[in-house]
């Protein structure tokens, strides 16, 4: 069945609608699934269904309902199974989905801006291109799941589970990640720029070409993470663990590396490895400290201090 979808007055579509006679603001057109995704490339926005939450709850079909485009605004959906559900392009806006079960729940292209998704499970979801601006995801289990290119600007996201998730081209950008275990995630490409992922678990991450810009990372684990090509410029790197970790070509300008730690397999960039060595002090098997100011741009003629 098709799906109706309007467009904007600003878009190609929206000027067709504007000349049509009689005079529309906005066009509605019925369209085949294909159909749709062309119309939504060149402008045109979904038409949401209102469904009443209360109706989801009771449908005896609820394990794996149809609510494509669905306008959920502001919904209860506390404790809800949803888990299989077709919620893609719906609006949940605001929506309380605390504690929901949406594993491998289709929510690609949703809108879910301020959403309640507090220790939500969703474990194998598809969250790709989704809109979870300012949403809060704390404790949320995202084990596997697909936010590629989704946008995670000011999210919550402390003490979520992102192991082996993928975050490839995300907007992440001054999202709360303290403590999050991103374990194996895919983040190539994201866009981390002030986010605050103190004491967070990136080991064996890829982070290549992301932008960690004034990023906070004190404390977090990047055992083995791939930061080639990664702008870590102004971030905040003290008392990380760097082992293991490839920084080739990364851009370490004014970075603060005060006490982090990095073995001898720790890939610096061509220019950093003698700076790198003649500010830390060997503390055992093949690992070293940073010490004194740790930043790039230091004056590293004072020798190193020891550990004490």
């Amino acid at each position: 069945m098709g799906r109706s979808v309007k467009t904007r007055p600003d878009s190609f579509l929206g000027r067709v609608a504007r000349t049509a006679r009689p005079s529309r603001p906005w066009l509605s057109i019925e369209a085949s699934a294909w159909w749709t995704r062309v119309l939504l490339a060149g402008g045109a926005r979904p038409r949401y269904k209102t469904i009443p939450a209360a109706s989801i709850l009771a449908s005896p079909d609820r394990a794996s309902p149809d609510l494509t485009g669905a306008d959920l605004t502001g919904a209860d959906l506390t404790d809800s199974n949803l888990s299989y559900a077709n919620l893609s392009y719906a609006n949940l806006t605001g929506a309380d989905l605390s504690r929901a079960y949406l594993s491998r729940t289709d929510l690609s292209r949703a809108d879910l801006g301020r959403a309640n998704l507090t220790r939500a499970d969703l474990t194998f979801a598809d969250l790709t291109f989704a809109d979870l601006t300012r949403a809060n995801l704390t404790r949320a289990n995202l084990t596997v799941s697909d936010l590629g290119g989704a946008y995670l600007t000011g999210a919550y996201l402390t003490g979520a589970n992102l192991a082996d998730a993928d975050l490839s081209r995300a907007d992440l950008s001054r999202a709360d990640l303290t403590g999050a275990d991103l374990t194996g995630a895919d983040l190539t490409g994201a866009n981390l720029s002030r986010a605050n992922l103190g004491s967070a678990n990136l080991t064996g991450a890829n982070l290549a070409d992301a932008d960690l810009s004034r990023a906070d990372l004190r404390s977090a684990d990047l055992t083995g993470a791939d930061l080639t090509g990664a702008n870590l410029s102004r971030a905040n790197l003290g008392s990380a663990n760097l082992t293991r970790a490839n920084l080739t070509h990364a851009n370490l300008t004014d970075a603060d590396l005060v006490g982090i730690t990095w073995s001898d397999l720790t890939v610096w960039p061509t220019e950093y490895r003698a700076v790198m060595l003649e500010r830390s002090v060997p503390i055992g098997v093949g690992l070293w400290r940073v010490q004194g100011s740790g930043n790039s741009g230091a004056d590293l003629s004072v020798p190193p201090i020891p550990v004490g």
